[in-house]
């Protein structure tokens, strides 16, 4: 009868165990978590779209992708991207670059932007989960992808400026 209550007192000991430790958990995602939709961003910086000094035409918020391993994932494998978003890439020198769109599961507008934050290149619309290699042709600094279609839609060209904040680069 002893040995009967000790395993019936350990089980139920487990069991409350299991059952509270289960119940007691974060609900919440965090904003660098995997979902099953894909990866998710942490947006820590903005980036404005300028036409000259006094004109800013737009801003978005940016990931920053600032070191070998966040350039080389970018936004692949990201399913959604808010319309106000984007990511910018910072590199230490200002030299051609070149990307591609392998994993990316979303089109976008990718443009390079040298040292002195002038817009250099647009690639628009550019195909997902192409292997073609995306050029700047000319030295940058940086890259800023955003969805197809807002370079189009906010006039944003070639020659124009950007400005950053929130980073130090």
């Amino acid at each position: 009868m002893k040995r009967y209550s000790l395993f019936l007192y350990i089980n139920l000991m487990v069991f409350t165990f299991l059952f509270i430790s289960s119940c007691g958990g974060n609900n919440h995602q965090s904003e660098n978590q995997v979902d099953e939709n894909g990866r998710e961003l942490e947006f820590i910086a903005e980036v404005s779209f300028v036409k000259n000094e006094a004109d800013t035409i737009s801003s978005i918020e940016v990931a920053v992708a600032d070191d070998n391993q966040s350039r080389s994932e970018g936004l692949m494998n990201v399913t959604e991207l808010p319309s106000d978003s984007g990511m910018l890439f910072i590199f230490t020198n200002n030299q051609p670059r070149s990307f591609w769109m392998a994993n990316t599961p979303l089109p976008l507008d990718i443009m390079f932007v040298n040292s002195e934050l002038e817009i250099v290149r647009i690639h628009r619309n550019t195909q997902p989960y192409s292997q073609e290699s995306i050029q700047s042709e000319v030295p940058a600094r940086f890259v800023v992808e955003v969805n197809a279609g807002y370079t189009l839609e906010h006039d944003i060209r070639e020659g124009m400026k950007i400005a950053i904040e929130g980073v130090d680069f």
